[in-house]
Parts: C-alpha cells; sequence; structure tokens
C-alpha cells in the first residue's frame, strides 16, 4: 500500500509540474488533457487527448475527451454530443455541499453503478491476510510495534515513505547496486501488507473485545473483521484517502520497527528480553 502512495504521489507531482492548468475565477477552456484548478469547458467538436483532472470546479464536457475525467471539488456535465472514452469519476460535489450548503448537487452521482474500487480495495486488503498466514510470526512482532509505539510507527512510515525514491535513485546511480531497487520494492510491498494485517489485528481484536469483554477473538476473526473494518473506511469519500495513508504509513514504519529492533528504540535494550504481544497464536 506504501508503494502504491508513493507512485501515486510521484506521478502526481509530476502531472502537476508538467500539466497543470491556469487557476482562473471563470471557466476556462481546455484543448489538452492536465490537472485544472477551477471550472473548465470542452467546447463541442473540441477533441481532448489525455485525462482531464478538475479540481476545485465543474467540467462541462460538450466535445470529447479521450481518457478519464475526475473531477475534485465538483461536478461533472457530459452535454448532449459530449463524449467521454475512459471513465468519468466526480468527488466532492455531494461532500461539499453537506458542508457547503449554496454548493452545487453532484449530478453525477449513480447509486447504482458498481464500484470497482470497493472490490479492488477488498482484494488488496485480503492479501493481507494470506500473508498472516505465511509469516504469523513476523505479524505479530509488527502488532507489538504498532502496539507499543504507534506514534512512532507513523513518524517511520512518514520517513520511510518520503525515502523510497531518492534511495531508488542513489542505488541506480551507483550501477553495481542496481539490482536492490528490486529488494527495496519487495521491502516496501512486503511491509504494506504485514502492517495491513497488523493494523487489521489490532482494530478487530479491540472491537471484538469491546463486545465481548469476556471471551478472546482468535487471530482469524480479529484480522477478517479488521478488513471489512479498514476497507469500509476507506470506501468513504474523502476520509477513505485519509484513512489509506494512515494505514499505509502506520504499516511501513511499524514493519520497519519490527525489523530494526528494540535497540533503533532503547539503545541498549534487548530484543531477546521483550515479550511479544498480541492475541494468542498457533504454535508452528
Amino acid at each position: 500500500m506504501s508503494l502504491r502512495l508513493s507512485l501515486i504521489a510521484a506521478l502526481f507531482a509530476g502531472a502537476l509540474t508538467l500539466t497543470m492548468g491556469r487557476a482562473d475565477a471563470g471557466t476556462q477552456a481546455v484543448y489538452h488533457g492536465g490537472t485544472y484548478f477551477g471550472s473548465v469547458v470542452v467546447e463541442p467538436g473540441q477533441v481532448v487527448e489525455g485525462d482531464l483532472t478538475v479540481i476545485f470546479g465543474d467540467a462541462t464536457i460538450g466535445g470529447v475527451v479521450q481518457g478519464d475525467v475526475n473531477v475534485i471539488g465538483g461536478n461533472c456535465d457530459v452535454r448532449p454530443g459530449g463524449i467521454v472514452t475512459g471513465q468519468l469519476h466526480a468527488v466532492g460535489g455531494a461532500v461539499t455541499q453537506a458542508v457547503v450548503p449554496w454548493a452545487p448537487d453532484d449530478t453525477a452521482y449513480a447509486p447504482l453503478a458498481p464500484d470497482h474500487r470497493l472490490l479492488w480495495r477488498l482484494s488488496w486488503n485480503l492479501l493481507a491476510l494470506l500473508v498472516f498466514l505465511i509469516f504469523p510470526l513476523r505479524t505479530r512482532m509488527v502488532l507489538d510495534r504498532l502496539e507499543r509505539h504507534p506514534g512512532l510507527s507513523v513518524v517511520i512510515g512518514v520517513l520511510g515513505c518520503v525515502a523510497v525514491i531518492p534511495l531508488a535513485v542513489l542505488l541506480a546511480i551507483t550501477i553495481l547496486l542496481l539490482p536492490l531497487i528490486l529488494v527495496e520494492l519487495v521491502f516496501v510491498v512486503a511491509s504494506a501488507f504485514l502492517g495491513t494485517a497488523a493494523l487489521a489485528l489490532l482494530i478487530g481484536r479491540r472491537l471484538c473485545e469491546l463486545i465481548s469483554p469476556a471471551t478472546t477473538p482468535s487471530p482469524i476473526i480479529a484480522l477478517v473483521v479488521g478488513i471489512a473494518l479498514i476497507t469500509a473506511a476507506e470506501c468513504v469519500p474523502v476520509i477513505g484517502t485519509l484513512v489509506l495513508i494512515l494505514v499505509g504509513l502506520t504499516g511501513l514504519g511499524a514493519t520497519i520497527l519490527s525489523f530494526a529492533g528494540d535497540a533503533l528504540i532503547r539503545p541498549g535494550a534487548s530484543a531477546a528480553g521483550v515479550p511479544i504481544s498480541g492475541p494468542p497464536m498457533a504454535a508452528g
């Protein structure tokens, strides 16, 4: 998950640098894909190549957009004769209206349309269950770091996420260490799944203990409950993005701490003398 966040952040930064449109108080006509602030319009007969992203404005499509149309904080109006060859995403119209009553309605909202994002996020989070079954002890160690050092886990996760791309660039420059880029990517992906599994275990266990304090939930039940809650939270507009970032950063930081050991947290401490907490695990 942290790998996804890093790639999305890099692509978004590149898009802002290379193709960001001029912010304008009025509606501006666009002739090529890119990212624009404020309302835009694609005139009838105009062909726009590439994805069109509109932030804090409305998109009026009267021509052809050969790509996706993404509207954040506004609505999308496809006029008669307007064509969008890709997918249409509008986030923020209904949410903004709930906060700002005079905001326009989200006309692009279709409650009966299938949401493939839910399937993608559920599939991604369910892979954490597989990681837990393969690496139960490592997941338990990550859970221990997450329980004892939640704040430090977030800080280490932020630093690790920021260092991913610069470290890859340094490895590429050295030429000889170029194969280590693959090792770095594998570590980041594994950390994402380990962190998600540990965080789901923690959330699921806390909820099960809240519902039934007299019983100790099994790790599988706690993990499934936690994954369901995380997936549901990630699907909430705006808040879901924050949850996605928080889960990724916290999981990455806790995983790094689990590999670093207590020597990084408390210099001179012995990791062997510290018991590992978390839900009971089957001996194997």
